[in-house]
């Protein structure tokens, strides 16, 4: 099975999906990660860009992605770019994966960047296609999910759960390559925030460490 994440930036996609991601490949199907966006020079030194970059591919490679597929829209400045071109671009992701399972960041998020790429893919998953997407989910990232203004039109809703007890340590492994982008807890992008939101999301469903989605849609065939 090809199972498709993905992220605004680099390390939403461990953030959100990074147990899933490890759980997944243990059972011998195919994840491919995008990542839709890269940031921009004129607010990045370039030598971060590249530092980030690099953790990107460590982190992946410990993991065992399939492939690692780079957008490079500018970040933070997503708004900008037609959104004819992100809807495209996405759409040749999915064209070429074909899978049968996507996660998409929660449109929610207070990022902009997130609620434009969770849009984009929604517009390239319709069930149209030859090759339907039979799963899609949302997935929460912290620092951005639980920021945003509190109203019931941007809530993340959590109804779907990935036991992630066996791969708990290997999402913080995996995170732990984000030397750029990690903080010391308790700001909600540190490995102690990681293992607490795993904690409270395993305590929902009675397990150990569990990794919360919102279903957007399933088909059954």
């Amino acid at each position: 099975m090809n199972i498709l994440v993905v992220a605004p930036h680099a390390d939403d996609e461990i953030l959100g999906v990074g147990g899933a991601i490890a759980k997944y490949i243990d059972e011998g199907h195919k994840v491919y990660v995008c990542i839709v966006t890269r940031g921009h020079l004129s607010m990045f030194p370039e030598e971060i860009l590249l530092k980030l970059r690099e953790e990107v591919i460590s982190a992946h490679n410990y993991l065992g992605v399939e492939e690692t597929i780079f957008i490079d829209f500018p970040a933070v400045l997503l708004s900008e770019v037609p959104k004819w071109e992100i809807n495209k671009k996405i759409n040749e992701v999915v064209e070429k994966i074909s899978p049968q399972i996507v996660y998409i960041p929660h449109f929610g998020d207070m990022h902009l960047d997130h609620d434009i790429v969770a849009k984009a893919t929604m517009v390239a998953v319709r069930p149209i296609k030859n090759n339907k997407v039979l799963e899609v989910y949302s997935y929460e990232t912290l620092s951005e999910t639980e920021w945003n203004v509190p109203h019931s039109s941007n809530t993340f809703i959590p109804n779907t759960y990935v036991d992630i007890s066996n791969y708990i340590d290997k999402k913080v492994n995996a995170m732990s390559y984000f030397t750029t982008q990690l903080k010391d807890f308790p700001h909600p992008r540190s490995l102690e925030a990681i293992r607490s939101l795993a904690k409270l999301r395993g305590s929902t469903v009675g397990v150990n460490a569990a990794e919360a989605f919102s279903l957007v849609r399933r088909i059954i065939l």
